[in-house]
């Protein structure tokens, strides 16, 4: 039972507990984590690696007025129980609660939505940048980012330029994984104290001085200076890297020691200029089964049972098979075929299901870290070989490499085969997370190829279609269970530009793209049962779409629904009306369902394409509506197409 979490409303009241309550508060934050996993999924070993971190920075900095910005915010639990959200805590990743990420609509503590790793030190520079334009240069300025955050492209953007500008600006790496350039123990303690007293600075000054006014003839001598310049850095050589790009470094330390922490922080916080603090910290700190297995716990199954010292005892077993795993299993098996396949990914071997890929192909597995962008270039030179490969991410990160899709994929039409993991709306994870925009900014790129699977007998056939295409492809599906249409027909065979018609309807048709064709196929049978014949289309491609049949459908029936699990704005129902507008069809009886031109909040997927109308129920009504709409032809202009 917690006794001093219930009392900490905001980071002000750490000020008023002794070091042994502090410590009693990190192992209360733990206790509430855990608890939280008993009710729902949630991260959890990333959350519980941060406890001290969090506390020593909140006792340090004052950040109602100071600036914080966490990278990669699911490492934000802690955070949010010390600013005030304690009481709403357990409401957490469920629809109306609090987010899963930092969220400036819950808590000014909050100044991101920061979902996407990496760009943490390019916006607190740029809010150091700002206050100081603006008068508030006595704010001090504190990214966290973590360590596989760091390899990311737009992190040595920032670092470069705030060395350059010389900005006060603290940046803590914290290492959770694997260090750079450890070290430890005594010497290294005694070389940050020397760094600190200024001594460090003033005799790399008077060295690089003294080099610079030795003559031509002392070439000797200098060569020799800088020897030992250099050698001595690389015997210290932990966070010679930051060195280089103008940083002063500091640490390993001890991410758990909330004392030393608190200490060190103390120190550096008035340091001017660009300064880089190392951090140890292990990633499920505080559950024993965390910390030996931190990948399983980052995101694990709700606990059912929790023994003494937080042992879990119990996980939730899984349930029915995904999408994920579905197009995890054909990878493998398109491997086992063809030596020329390789599979890519971002740091997501377990949330894309590829661990059985890498164990048994590691010579064609390709982790490259948080780096989509270069991911999707590697692929492009891997395709110019004449290799065949697949880059399996999310489709909310791939948006980071879009300029790669069109520079070296679409320009060079390479046969690059993407699929795109958690395309449509990602449940709990919320707006950082839901796979929104690829749509539209994948078929806008000439030589693309844009699919979907209706249902889980296309998956298969439609990677291996991609495989064979001489071009560059997007398979996208959601996070979800897999499903299966009910077919009156033989499965159809993937063909290029080919949509699958599963019914035609006299009074209308779902025209779907994705798997919410279940959805429809759902919705007709309601409607047929009133009387309303609607057909379904499992339109498997958004481009190139096949004009033929779906825009038969948009001249001859009264009214055609597309659907879509994507944005609205340049989605499919754009693509289908863009189509019939070139044919010079009348579009006033299509209406287009998808994703509104707005941030759909967190909550479970079936709650949110309740709301918003893209289950069977709401396509249902959809046609109800329109039907009654459309009775009186004078109010045709009055119907709100796609709205």
């Amino acid at each position: 039972m917690s006794e001093i979490l219930p009392r900490v409303s905001s980071p002000a009241d750490l000020h008023g507990l002794s070091d042994e309550q502090l410590l009693a508060l990190a192992q209360e934050i733990r206790d509430e984590l855990v608890s939280v996993l008993s009710l729902r999924p949630a991260h959890f070993a990333s959350n519980l690696g941060v406890v001290e971190l969090c506390l020593a920075l909140h006792l340090v900095y004052d950040f109602s007025k100071d600036r914080l910005i966490w990278d990669t915010g699911h490492q934000i639990y802690p955070h949010k129980l010390i600013t005030g959200r304690y009481e709403t805590f357990r409401t957490i990743r469920t629809k109306g609660g609090l987010m899963g990420f930092p969220n400036p609509a819950e808590s000014p503590y909050d100044l991101f939505v920061t979902g996407h790793a990496g760009c943490s030190v390019s916006t607190i520079s740029g809010l150091k940048a700002g206050d100081d334009l603006l008068g508030h240069a006595d704010r001090k300025a504190v990214a966290v980012i973590g360590d596989g955050a760091l390899p990311s492209g737009i992190v040595f953007e920032a670092l470069n330029n705030i060395a350059g500008m010389k900005q006060d600006v603290l940046v803590v790496l914290n290492d959770n994984k694997m260090g750079i350039c450890p070290r430890t123990g005594g010497l290294a303690q005694h070389l940050d104290q020397y760094r600190l007293s200024g001594l460090y600075r003033g005799t790399k000054k008077t060295i690089n001085q003294i080099l610079d006014q030795i003559p031509l003839v002392g070439e000797a001598a200098r060569h020799s200076l800088e020897g030992l310049r250099d050698a001595a850095k690389a015997y210290f050589k932990d966070g010679m890297l930051f060195e280089e790009l103008g940083f002063r470094s500091f640490g390993p330390v001890d991410g758990h020691d909330l004392h030393g922490l608190r200490k060190i922080l103390k120190d550096l916080k008035d340091q001017p200029g660009p300064v880089l603090l190392h951090v140890f910290t292990n990633k499920g700190h505080g559950v024993q089964q965390a910390a030996d297995d931190p990948v399983t716990f980052h995101s694990p199954p709700v606990f059912e049972k929790v023994g003494p010292e937080r042992r879990i005892l119990s996980m939730r077993k899984g349930g029915a098979k995904a999408y994920t795993d579905a197009v995890s299993g054909a990878i493998h098996k398109l491997m086992a075929e063809d030596p020329r396949v390789a599979v890519l990914t971002a740091a997501m071997c377990q949330g894309n299901k590829l661990e059985q890929v890498r164990a048994d192909y590691p010579d064609r597995f390709f982790d490259t870290g948080i780096c989509e962008s270069h991911a999707v270039a590697f692929a492009a030179g891997m395709a110019k070989a004449g290799a065949k490969p697949i880059v399996d991410i999310y489709s909310t990160f791939l948006q980071r490499s879009f300029d790669q899709i069109f520079q070296e994929l679409a320009l060079q039409n390479l046969p690059v085969v993407m699929t795109l993991d958690r395309a449509g709306l990602a449940g709990p994870d919320g707006p950082t997370h839901h796979g929104a925009f690829d749509i539209p900014y994948t078929r806008l790129f000439p030589n693309m190829t844009v699919m979907a699977p209706g249902d889980e007998l296309d998956v298969e056939p439609m990677l291996r279609f991609a495989l064979a295409h001489a071009g560059p492809t997007s398979v996208r599906y959601p996070k979800a269970n897999l499903s299966q249409l009910e077919r009156s027909n033989d499965f159809q065979p993937i063909e290029l530009g080919k949509a699958e018609l599963l019914e035609w309807g006299e009074d209308g048709c779902f025209v779907a793209f994705g798997t919410l064709a279940a959805d429809c196929v759902a919705a007709a049978k309601a409607l047929r049962d009133e009387g309303v014949h609607v057909g379904v289309i499992n339109a498997r491609f958004a481009k190139p779409l096949d004009k033929e049949l779906i825009l038969r459908a948009v001249e001859t029936m009264p009214v055609v629904v597309t659907v879509e699990e994507g944005t609205l704005e340049g989605g499919f129902g754009s693509a289908v009306l863009e189509a019939a507008n070139a044919a010079g069809l009348d579009t006033r009886n299509v209406v287009r369902r998808g994703l509104p031109d707005r941030f759909v909040e967190h909550g479970e997927r079936a709650e949110l394409l309740a709301d918003l109308g893209l289950d069977a129920r709401g396509l249902a009504e959809t046609v109800r509506r329109f039907r009654e709409e459309m009775t009186d032809r004078s109010t045709w202009d009055e119907v709100a197409v796609g709205s």
